[in-house]
Formats: structure tokens, sequence, C-alpha cells
């Protein structure tokens, strides 16, 4: 296994609040972060110029679709996946796994990988661990994800800690399977089992992964059972590597997820709340579609600096919204990934001034007052 070129600096605690520094081959990136969902190699309806106007370096991408289409190894042909959309930032995929088991009687798993059915054409394929990390390199991903097994919760014991043995084995894999110098993360399971949970993350800790991510919460166990199974988890993982929450997006779960220690999120809410007409502002969410903005000159949220915000009243954000216009999309998905980032850097800044809770405080007050 190559040494790979990822460095991770805590410059600062607050509580378990972290903030620090990500370091991608000299692109540096803020953490806390949140990483926009380019699923197709695209954040959908947003230029890769937007994404960075907006202020993002590093977004996630999905293995399992690329593979299928149009192919790792056609990408790699075509300079890898940087060239392929023209995105000199950094990019992190996922290892498909999510993908793979949310397809449920189509999957079947056995202790060497995992035979699927591609939902494009119905064709068997066969997943293993070594080739996760394989395609994630044909991609050129700057920070690669195991593969890993994800259960809904609830499940019986029995059932998820043999999960996360199979989990915890293939991961193991996928560490020696590793040919170029990209990060790898791993990944703690045992649904919302705190005692699994700690055996899953001390046996992954035995390996020197470049990072750790928390997998299998919001999944639809709830609000509690995630704030619970993140706070019990994060303390259990090195204080040195970055810790990644996966597809965990509302707003206020972001905060509970930096306030538990979390370094990293993804998800796709804030571009497909945007292509559903729901926005989100400093006052709360708004559902631009009601009558209720049909003559309102005000701009979506007062106090954004967004070029949407700074341009257009909500009466032409739900004009464009109820003709089902291209543009709707557009300048919804900008406003909400603009909202996200700077919700971002707002709770950075509060965990460097030694301030956190304070700031969660005044944003739930605000935000939840609608």
């Amino acid at each position: 296994m190559k040494p790979t070129t990822l460095k991770f600096q805590k410059l600062k605690q607050d509580g378990q609040a972290r903030a620090g520094i990500l370091n991608l081959k000299g692109i540096e990136i803020e953490t806390p972060v949140f990483m926009p969902v380019g699923t197709n190699a695209t954040v959908k309806a947003i230029t890769v110029e937007e994404l960075k106007k907006i202020g993002y370096s590093l977004i996630l991408s999905n293995t399992y679709h690329l593979h299928l289409r149009p192919g790792d190894e056609q990408i790699k042909k075509l300079g890898g996946l940087h060239r392929f959309m023209n995105w000199d930032k950094a990019i992190l995929t996922d290892s498909g796994g999510f993908q793979i088991f949310s397809l449920n009687g189509l999957t079947k798993i056995t202790e060497k990988g995992v035979w699927f059915q591609s939902h494009l054409n119905g064709e068997k394929r066969f997943l293993t661990p070594e080739g996760a990390v394989e395609i994630q390199e044909n991609l050129g991903s700057d920070i690669m994800m195991v593969l890993d097994e994800c259960l809904e919760i609830p499940a019986e014991k029995e059932v998820v800690r043999k999960s996360v043995g199979l989990t915890t084995d293939w991961a193991y894999r996928c560490f020696q399977a590793r040919k170029k110098d990209k990060g790898l993360f791993a990944i703690v399971q045992g649904a919302d089992f705190e005692d699994l949970r700690k055996e899953s993350a001390e046996r992954l800790i035995e390996k020197d992964f470049d990072g750790f991510a928390i997998g299998g919460l919001s999944v639809g166990e709830g609000k509690e059972v995630m704030r619970r199974i993140t706070s019990f988890t994060a303390p259990l993982l090195p204080e040195d590597k970055p810790r990644y929450l996966m597809g965990v997006g509302d707003p206020l779960d972001l905060l509970d997820g930096i306030e538990a220690g979390i370094d990293m999120f993804d998800c796709v809410m804030p571009t497909r709340n945007a292509r559903n007409g729901c926005l989100f502002t400093s006052t709360g969410k708004i559902t631009i579609k009601q009558s209720r903005f049909k003559n309102d000159p005000n701009p979506l949220d007062g106090d954004c600096n967004c070029d949407v915000c700074r341009n257009y009243s909500r009466a032409y954000l739900r004009h464009l919204y109820q003709c089902n216009e291209i543009l709707s999309s557009r300048l919804n998905s900008y406003h909400n990934l603009w909202f996200y980032r700077r919700l971002m850097e707002k709770a950075r800044k509060a965990v460097l001034e030694d301030r956190f809770r304070i700031f969660k405080k005044e944003f739930m007050e605000s935000f939840c007052r609608s």
C-alpha cells in the first residue's frame, strides 16, 4: 500500500467541536466542511465554475453510478474524473455500497463481495472490496471509501454483529488493495448498538486509515438515534484524523454533528430540495410554490448576499417554479448551496472563537422561527 498525500490538522477544539485543515495534494479544505453531491460527475443544475464561486473545494461523486455509466475505465482513458468534469479541486468518491444495498432484492452478499443487478439494464455484476478500490483509483478520486455493508435500523443484534465483522474484513482488504497515493477512509458500522459501534471503531483503528466515517445513519432511524450514535462514536475515533458523517444534511443535524466532533458531511438535500422548491433561509425553510409568495417583491433571504438573493424576488422564483422552468432548479440550487457553505463558515468561525454552542443556539432560534 502506497503512502497517502492526505494530511489533516486540527487547529482548535471547542467542547467536542473541531476546526481544522484538510490538505489534499496542495488543496486546502477548511473543516468542518459540507460536500455537495455530484452523483453522475455533476452537482445537479450547477456548473463547476459556480461551485468554485460559492466557495466549494471538495465534492462527492458516486462510484456505483459512474462504474455503470459511462464506466470507470472510460473515465480513466479520458484522463480521470477531474479532467472529465473539468474540476480542479478535490473529489471524494463513495464505495457504491450504499447504492448497491439499497437495491434490496437485487443483491446477494457473500464474504468475497456482493452480487448486484444494474438498475440500468439488469446486468448482473460482482463487486469485491478490491474491485471497489480499483474503480475509485480508475476514477482518480482524492479520497476513496472502503466497501461496507449498510443495514437498516432497527435490525437484529446478531445480524448487525455479523455485518460489522464483514465490514471490518472488507475494510482490511481495501486497505491492502490500495495502489495509489489516494486517501482511504474506513466506515464504522454497528446500527444503533453502542457496543458494536465501539467494536467496529476499535477494529478499524488498528489499521492506519487516512480518515474514519460513521455510516449507517440517516436511513430512517430517527433524529434521537442519530444524535446518540454520532455523539457516542465520534470521540472513539482518532483525534488526528478527519471524521466524516455520511449522508447527513439537515442544517440542524449538521450542527449536532459538528458539536459531536464531526469534520465532514455530504447530502443531496440542498440540491434535491431546491429542485422541489424547498429553500433554506436564515429564518427556516421556504416552500416557494406557496401562493403567499405570488406578489412578494422581497429577496428570498434578506440576510443572504448570494447572486439569487441580490437579483431576484420571491415572486419571480415562485413564477419560475410554477412554470417548471429549468432556471428554477438552477437558481434554487445555487442559493441552497450558498446557504450550506456559509453555514459551515459560520460554524467554523464560532469554533475558532470558542463560542460554538452560543452560535448553534442562536442559529436554531432563528432557523426554527418559521
